[in-house]
């Protein structure tokens, strides 16, 4: 027992001193810690091409200091995920820690981003708490309540009082059905059923054959990026549309990264999120133009925007402290207020969380391609989680 705690408050003593001398370097370094490979790989491919348009745009020059990208893979994680970002503070001295694609890896980095005093930039994660595990995390890309709460509303209006929920069985998917069950239920709606899923290979035909037995006027779901194609596939299989159950959910399970290989299964389904590659803005249309081509095409994603945005964050907070590190550069990202591809926002200086519109999409072709096309804005959403 003393035996750990005496190595632990080495390991903590190590990072203090850490920090530190990562101000007295020639270059600003950035630790991105992604899933590349594994069921959530294209979260981390997302992010990583999100990351480099944004330094191919804006230069590798910061406060006149190189700008050095270093990417490892945490294979989705926890314990590679905090191993990695000890060894960036330890032996890389990161400047600043970033993208984290999902709550068990940001969470678990947490207390290195504490005892270091390196900001940590969420830029996927999004369960409601986690900016509260560590004073030094700043998100850029949403928390799970914003879309739910805002989908809670605007349902009982559209002739969908009876809800099925069927989530993910992790962080942000337990936010989901809890924001969209209390805000449902208080809208005058019902929910007859919620139903959790394994997060790691789903097999979601036994719920879904739950849900058609109940026959509800909709479904309302969240999984991770890139799970909504076997949702909306089994969805078809088992004829759950032509029952007339409608599909609704946050934006995750109309994903724009694989929107086009679910097929017309997807038309007419509503979600709820803060981004859509058919965002209709200036800067929107600059940013997707340039993703698809330093990326063969590929559509960026939430997932992109969030990474994007992250280095933003992180580029203008270096300008503002001549690229320092600490508590310096964790001051400089809080209330950045600025024009995203995903419309304004703002990071929140108390929260350290993304302030933004949330908008209510239905799929719809446009020119033989299927898009997520806004129908409706609510602006400024802060994140109910933390509503005071």
């Amino acid at each position: 027992m003393h035996k750990r705690y005496f190595l632990s408050a080495v390991t903590a003593a190590t990072l203090m001193v850490c920090a530190g001398s990562a101000m007295a370097q020639d270059k600003f370094k950035i630790g991105l810690i992604l899933p590349m490979t594994g069921p959530f790989a294209s979260t981390g491919k997302q992010i990583e091409a999100a990351v480099r348009l944004y330094m191919a745009q804006n230069g590798d020059m910061v406060a006149g200091k190189k700008v050095e990208l270093i990417v490892k893979d945490d294979t989705s994680a926890p314990d590679a995920t905090k191993r990695i970002a000890q060894e960036m503070v330890v032996n890389d001295k990161v400047n600043v820690l970033a993208g984290f694609g999902l709550t068990p890896l940001a969470l678990a980095t947490a207390p290195i981003a504490t005892q270091s005093k390196t900001p940590l930039v969420v830029m996927a994660a999004a369960t409601s708490s986690i900016t509260e595990a560590s004073p030094y995390i700043v998100r850029t890309s949403f928390t799970v309540p914003q879309a739910a709460v805002a989908l809670a509303d605007w349902a009982p209006n559209n002739n969908i009082k009876k809800v099925v929920t069927l989530v993910s069985d992790f962080g942000p998917g337990i936010d989901a059905e809890k924001f969209f069950k209390d805000r449902l239920m208080f809208n005058g709606g019902q929910v007859v059923e919620t139903l959790r899923v394994p997060l790691r290979n789903p097999d979601f035909a036994p719920f879904l054959q739950k849900v058609r037995d109940l026959k509800p006027d909709a479904l309302f779901a969240f999984v991770p990026s890139g799970a909504g194609s076997a949702l909306m596939k089994q969805f078809a299989e088992r004829g759950m549309d032509k029952a007339g159950i409608k599909m609704i959910g946050t934006g995750d399970i109309t994903d724009d990264d694989i929107l086009n290989s679910m097929g017309d299964v997807a038309l007419g389904v509503v979600t709820s999120h803060h981004y859509s590659a058919s965002h209709n803005s200036p800067l929107n249309k600059k940013f997707v133009a340039a993703f698809e081509k330093a990326n063969n095409g590929l559509r960026p994603n939430f997932m992109a925007v969030g990474g994007y945005d992250g280095m933003r964050v992180i580029y203008e907070a270096a300008k503002a402290t001549k690229a320092g590190s600490g508590e310096a550069l964790l001051n400089a990202m809080k209330g950045q207020i600025f024009e995203s591809p995903r419309g304004p926002m703002f990071i929140d200086a108390q929260t350290r969380d993304a302030v933004h519109n949330i908008y209510i999409r239905k799929v719809e072709k446009v020119n033989g391609q299927l898009y997520n096309q806004e129908f409706s804005t609510l602006k400024d959403v802060k994140d109910p989680g933390k509503a005071k």
